[in-house]
């Protein structure tokens, strides 16, 4: 199931489309493939120090949509946010079970309830040459979730394959 998925992905990610048509594509796979509430991509700027949530996909129009403008990394975020210092310190991915669980060196909880109010989430680090280019964070609301084998090699295996075509859409944009 998994290796059809990604090569589903892969698919979309590969088809002749402008990068935004295919991240928001990748999503709408990836979302319904974990089964979660939500599913966005941080797309980051790494020669700027600039990124935003760009791409969401929701379960339903009752999840709330967290996309906002470009933020500078000097900005408050990696003072408030572990899972961002991690993410720009090219640390592996994050999968957090439980956020009501979780200790502050793994993140901030009064931070995440505030901003997010998921109660479960990978942070998914899309690195290139040591640098943050992105996240993806699948997340969900209402309970706790165990992140399975199988949901971690297929996020595993996704991260690479979002990278060249995030690196693509910054392109496109020029300067943020």
């Amino acid at each position: 199931m998994t290796t059809i998925s990604l090569n589903e992905l892969a698919g979309v990610l590969a088809t002749n489309t402008q990068p935004a048509e295919r991240l928001q594509r990748a999503l709408d796979l990836v979302g319904p493939h974990l089964r979660v509430d939500r599913c966005f991509l941080y797309v980051r700027d790494p020669a700027q120090g600039r990124g935003r949530i760009a791409f969401v996909w929701r379960k339903n129009a009752d999840v709330p949509d967290p996309r906002h403008d470009w933020q500078n990394d000097t900005d408050d975020l990696p003072q408030e946010d572990p899972l961002f210092r991690a993410a720009l310190a090219a640390q592996p991915s994050v999968y957090v079970e439980d956020v009501t669980q979780a200790g502050p060196e793994v993140l901030n909880q009064d931070f995440e309830r505030r901003t997010f109010g998921h109660r479960a989430l990978v942070h998914a680090h899309i690195i290139g040459d040591e640098q943050l280019w992105g996240i993806l964070q699948p997340c969900v609301f209402d309970a706790p979730r165990p992140w399975t084998l199988a949901d971690r090699e297929y996020i595993e295996g996704a991260v690479p394959l979002l990278l060249p075509v995030i690196q693509d859409y910054i392109r496109s944009l020029g300067r943020v």
